[in-house]
């Protein structure tokens, strides 16, 4: 099967209102004992947005805000994958595939296809326009959910180019971060219709001899991989090791979802010490939403179980690549660690942004995604 159908997002009400009657019920545990976030998210911030979350935030108008883009879902390879296909007014814009991760979703690019589309709109030149195709990953939003083991970033790679030969493509593009990263990576290593890619999120190593006399970029990157290892990767290992264990709780309280994605909002933004300073709080609900409706806790999380080692392994990317160096990243490998890994052809060091760049700092990414393109259109 291989059409293309048309979608729009339609929560049902009792969706929705079973949504509030769960926020109402919530059982809460004690308070934390430490005044910061270093247990996980504070019980009073935790109460408070999911207060918000049931009496004040509003999903209609946020649901028809996202309805503005074009979307679709198609079946490959038995399932069936929804994205955002935004076509450009401009003839020769070239297309691009952006992938989100986790615990991302289509949410985070949502301020960043317009001006793609539309450059001369949004600051730019016509030949700076990109068709953009958005898809949500497998087990994420408003795809579908495998029903049996294989769907790593890999084969999500080959998704993509099916995708986007299916959609008449046959030369395009591929930008990414977190496993958004991880597939455009495998896109730029298989032989497909990708002239080249761009990233967030580049995965770099230490060369030999980095970690016995590192320069002060890389101790940077070291410290930053240590406070990674050492108390910020829980996540990761519960997500690649028991997945279908942790999904019951996620898939069943509201408060549970929103508490385990708004953590990372709070350690992995460049936010000052609190995820609204980077985002609103209707914009960190928005993204909660998407795993909330579609009750994919589970679903979501076992990408890591299926793709744990999918980071840093594989063999080089030869196609032109393009990377976007942001501050306040998970990692935050220097240039000569990834030279590696990447045919790297165009390099920006931000001076603000964190892991959600896309949906933090819109403007710096475009500016670069723009800059980059323009050498290999």
């Amino acid at each position: 099967m291989t059409t293309v159908e048309p979608f729009r997002i339609d929560v049902p009400d009792d969706v929705l209102a079973d949504l509030r009657r769960r926020l109402a019920n919530t059982r809460w545990p004690e308070p934390e004992c430490v005044d910061d976030w270093s247990q996980g998210i504070p019980l009073a911030y935790a109460r408070e947005l999911a207060a918000y979350w049931g009496n004040d935030y509003d999903w209609r108008p946020r649901e028809a805000a996202l309805n503005r883009f074009d979307q679709f879902t198609t079946e490959i390879d038995g399932l069936s994958i929804h994205f955002v296909h935004q076509r450009s007014r401009h003839p020769d814009a070239l297309p691009l595939v952006i992938t989100h991760g986790w615990p991302g979703s289509i949410v985070e690019f949502h301020k960043v296809i317009a001006p793609l589309t539309d450059p001369t709109a949004h600051g730019g030149r016509a030949q700076d326009a990109f068709h953009v195709v958005c898809p949500s990953l497998p087990g994420y939003g408003f795809s579908g959910k495998p029903t049996s083991t294989g769907w790593n970033t890999n084969r999500i790679a080959q998704a993509w180019e099916t995708l986007m030969v299916r959609l008449g493509y046959d030369r395009y593009g591929a930008q990414g971060g977190d496993w958004g990263a991880a597939v455009t990576t495998d896109i730029g290593r298989n032989i497909g219709h990708c002239i080249g890619i761009h990233t967030n999120m580049p995965s770099g190593r230490p060369p030999t001899g980095a970690v016995e006399k590192p320069t002060d970029e890389e101790k940077t990157a070291l410290a930053a991989l240590k406070h990674y290892r050492d108390v910020d990767s829980g996540y990761f290992k519960q997500q690649a090791t028991r997945p279908q264990t942790l999904g019951y709780g996620l898939v069943d309280s509201p408060v549970a979802q929103l508490a385990w994605i708004i953590e990372k909002f709070w350690s992995w933004t460049d936010c000052d010490g609190h995820p609204e300073n980077a985002l609103s709080r209707d914009e960190l609900l928005d993204n909660v939403m998407l795993y909330w409706v579609t009750a994919s806790g589970a679903s979501s999380a076992r990408l890591y179980w299926e793709s744990m080692a999918a980071f840093g392994s594989g063999g080089r990317v030869e196609l032109p690549t393009g990377v976007a160096s942001f501050p306040k990243e998970i990692s935050r490998p220097p240039r000569a660690w990834c030279e590696a890994n990447y045919n790297i052809t165009h390099w920006t060091t931000m001076p603000r942004g964190g892991h959600f760049a896309a949906f933090e700092q819109p403007e710096l990414w475009v500016d670069d995604v723009r800059a980059f393109f323009t050498t290999i259109r």
